[in-house]
């Protein structure tokens, strides 16, 4: 599960993103092929969402990984995400890059967009995160 067709990169001139678990850039060669995945929410198959913001990120991750793992890929492959938070705050963007350095350890992370939003689709829900993928 290599990213051969996908570059991460951070040019020189704007700020090095990787402190805050994401990257700038994301380029993708022109014979790839892109696994889209619709946003996850923090629960599991029973629809269980924990009050905790931190277990419905690993949770959130984790259903990620499975959803590329049914297409032979892992979170390596990830090009894109954008990321929807309910009540965004800097204790919450400290979870996220912690737990996004657990995943993406040697910090080549995928280009992100963060937009903190009120309410998502279900009460409870307090992330959701949706990922492009290349194969």
């Amino acid at each position: 599960m290599e990213k051969t067709n996908l570059e991460i990169s951070n040019p020189e001139g704007i700020y090095d993103p990787r402190s805050h678990g994401y990257s700038h850039v994301a380029s993708v060669s022109a014979n790839s092929s892109l696994v889209f995945v619709a946003g996850q929410g923090g629960s599991r198959t029973d629809g269980v969402l924990s009050d905790d913001f931190r277990t419905q990120v690993s949770t959130v991750f984790e259903n990620i990984a499975l959803a590329l793992k049914s297409k032979n890929l892992g979170m390596a492959n990830i090009a894109k995400l954008t990321t929807l938070v309910v009540d965004y705050d800097e204790a919450k963007h400290e979870i996220l890059i912690e737990e996004s350095n657990k995943i993406w350890a040697d910090q080549k992370f995928p280009v992100n967009t963060l937009i903190p939003v009120q309410r998502l689709a279900l009460s409870g829900m307090l992330i959701e995160i949706d990922a492009t993928a290349i194969g």
